[in-house]
């Protein structure tokens, strides 16, 4: 497997990241249920048109998501755009999403904000290949060196 493979593989582990803006006050984050996740990498959310996060991608469409979960950490950084195309917003409807948006798929404060990542970067130190770093990282230590990481566990990749 390939880094770009590993990465999308991680990818479909998380439902939930941290969606990271730059506003006033420096930098924001706040957790997000993903609504998708595209074949690139990009991901998509729902959110209210007024929120606080909306505002700042205006100035600043620039983002991070972070996840993490076990012992799998990926970051993405890309480029955030709001949408409000209601078919899309129809065919992404979740009823879970009701708790926030009562009037369902068509309440009008319910757009779509979708993240462009233009990189991203993992570190699994899951299953075996975590056993692995144990052993290469335990070596390193007897004999006084540094512990090498291969892609395996850990590679930034351009998307």
């Amino acid at each position: 497997m390939n880094t770009n493979e590993k990465l999308m593989s991680l990818l479909e582990d998380f439902d939930t990241v941290m969606l990271v803006t730059h506003g006033a006050e420096g930098f924001d984050a706040r957790p997000m249920a993903v609504a998708r996740l595209d074949d690139d990498g990009s991901m998509w959310f729902a959110t209210n048109r007024d929120s606080g996060k909306i505002a700042a991608m205006i100035k600043d469409p620039q983002v991070a998501v972070t996840m993490q979960g076990g012992h799998k950490f990926v970051t993405l950084s890309g480029t955030a755009s709001v949408h409000d195309d209601r078919s899309l917003v129809s065919s992404m409807w979740k009823e879970a999403w009701r708790v926030w948006f009562p009037k369902g798929k068509d309440d009008p404060s319910l757009i779509l904000l979708k993240v462009d990542p233009n990189v991203g970067e993992y570190w699994d130190n899951s299953g075996l290949e975590g056993i692995k770093y144990l052993w290469r990282a335990g070596k390193a230590y007897l004999a006084g060196e540094q512990a090498t990481v291969d892609k395996d566990i850990n590679a930034t990749v351009k998307l």
